[in-house]
């Protein structure tokens, strides 16, 4: 209980990889992105068709705009923007999700490009009108990841392109709480088919405004840990994390849909270009 217990430094483990392509855990994942009725894991449906819809109309979306989508999950963004069109391309660390979406494309006859790979990593030649990443991931990365992928961005970036994200507020940080949690098979099986014994510790780290949801997951055969890190933001501070690396936010809003910014909303989003 001891070590289940213990509060780590901040973005000390990153677990990524187990979330996404462990053969259950991904599995659940992808269920819960295609589930349009709540915001688990994707926004509901109708919220994605109005940010699409804006999104198309902010940045005139046309035949051939250049748009990448880092974290694209199963393509609930990519394919409505390919039916517009758009050139676009999905970055995923998903397996499963990338299959989905490729599957949907095929489908659907749409010619979009599929990329299973940590986007972290992720090289290419091509230069973009729009970057998006989209529902909080980049809170998700450490300091260190944040500013090799807006380093990334920057370079992946046409001259006059845009990159739009989202992350937590501060007003959403406020209501967080440190909570412990105990329950058999922890989130109805979600972190395995087996029977389990499942332990949620949430640490919260004031100074830094950052939440950590620490997962341990205890099997007959093993135990295992999941870290899931968010960092939540200040305008002000997102806005001296892009100018490090040479991005100048210009707008602000309060969503990915283009709602006007609220300083008491949960949640806000940005529209940046290179500096």
């Amino acid at each position: 209980m001891k070590k289940i217990s213990l509060r780590p430094k901040p973005f000390e483990f990153y677990t990524a990889s187990d979330l996404w392509n462990d053969e259950h855990i991904s599995e659940q994942m992808l269920a819960s992105h295609l589930n349009g009725e709540n915001d688990f894991a994707s926004r509901n449906t109708m919220f994605i068709e109005r940010s699409v819809k804006w999104i198309s109309s902010f940045f005139k979306v046309g035949a051939g705009t250049k748009i990448a989508d880092f974290g694209c999950g199963p393509g609930l963004y990519t394919t409505r923007l390919g039916r517009i069109r758009a050139d676009v391309t999905g970055i995923d660390l998903s397996a499963r999700s990338i299959q989905y979406a490729k599957d949907t494309a095929t489908d659907e006859r749409l010619s979009i490009k599929y990329v299973n790979q940590n986007y972290l990593e992720y090289e290419t030649d091509e230069r973009f009108d729009i970057i998006l990443l989209i529902y909080h991931d980049f809170g998700v990365l450490s300091p260190s990841q944040r500013r090799i992928l807006l380093s990334k961005f920057r370079t992946f970036l046409k001259p006059d392109g845009y990159i739009c994200l989202d992350v937590p507020s501060l007003k959403a940080f406020g209501k967080r709480k440190e909570v412990v949690v105990y329950e058999p098979n922890l989130d109805s099986h979600f972190w395995s088919p087996n029977k389990y014994h499942g332990f949620l510790n949430t640490f919260k780290y004031e100074r830094k405004k950052l939440i950590l949801d620490k997962y341990t997951v205890i099997e007959a055969n093993g135990t295992r840990v999941i870290y899931n890190w968010q960092q939540y933001y200040s305008p002000e501070m997102l806005e001296k994390e892009f100018a490090l690396c040479r991005l100048k936010i210009n707008h602000f809003f309060s969503d990915v849909a283009g709602s006007k910014f609220d300083s008491e909303n949960k949640e806000f989003a940005v529209v940046a270009q290179k500096i």
